[in-house]
């Protein structure tokens, strides 16, 4: 049974930097692309940045945390980081890791092509 595991949220001072990282237990569960949502308290899940092995490859990330977040990761590893900086009061969430194993129409960007999800890590920044 394929997992995903985050971990290394907390709570951080706004302008604080925190490495979320996320661990599949199987190689295929995650082979096309992975990546991380996040739900705010009252707001919808919501995309924040992923990263495609397959082809070229490439990196995606929300307008919100473009400039501040970076996402990477060890394919061969299964795992994937989010390095957050410059945290504001506003990503305050809990945060997802996704894994889609293949393609499929659905945009990275959205939940629907993604068919494994971790449990979430809590992350606070403080004002």
């Amino acid at each position: 049974q394929v997992q995903l595991v985050e971990s290394g949220g907390g709570l951080v001072q706004a302008g604080g930097s925190l490495r979320l990282s996320c661990a599949a237990s199987g190689r295929a569960a995650s082979r096309y692309a992975m990546g991380w949502f996040r739900r705010a308290p009252g707001k919808e899940r919501e995309f924040v940045a992923a990263i495609r092995w397959s082809g070229a490859g490439g990196t995606y990330y929300a307008d919100s945390v473009k400039g501040r977040f970076t996402i990477s990761g060890d394919n061969a590893r299964n795992t994937v980081y989010l390095q957050m900086n410059s945290l504001k009061p506003e990503d305050t969430a809990v945060y997802y890791c996704a894994a889609q194993p293949f393609y499929t129409s659905s945009p990275l960007v959205t939940e629907y092509g993604y068919n494994y999800w971790g449990q979430g890590t809590q992350v606070t920044v403080s004002s």
